[in-house]
């Protein structure tokens, strides 16, 4: 996960670890990445990681989103949304470039605008 997160935006910023948990509004500069549980809104322009054993139900809108936990809610990427398994992802997902590997589960809509 870590090449992953080099490839794609450098260093994490800020941490929500497994057995923390927050609920409300949460805006970032840079990488943010969760491992714990987490409820309401992510908004940010840079890179949003979620950690397998994450449990995060929110709407969230950032440049690049990149899953390897539990998802529920509506996504919208600017860049790219990346999905590792074992994720497990329900809701709605807007991004121009979406990749979703072999044993992820995915409940849902996608939605690639043309812009």
């Amino acid at each position: 996960m870590d090449t992953a997160i080099e490839a794609h935006g450098g260093s994490v910023t800020a941490l929500l670890e497994k057995g923390a948990s927050f609920d409300g509004r949460l805006t970032f500069e840079g990488t943010v990445r969760i491992g714990g549980h987490f409820r309401g809104e992510i908004f940010t322009n840079d890179t949003l990681v979620i950690n397998p054993g994450a449990q995060v139900e929110a709407q969230i809108e950032a440049e690049t989103i990149i899953i390897s936990g539990a998802v529920k809610g509506n996504i919208f990427a600017r860049r790219r949304v990346i999905m590792h398994p074992p994720a497990i992802f329900q809701g709605t997902v807007t991004t121009p470039s979406l990749r979703i590997d072999e044993g992820v589960v995915f409940e849902g809509a996608s939605y690639m605008p043309k812009n």
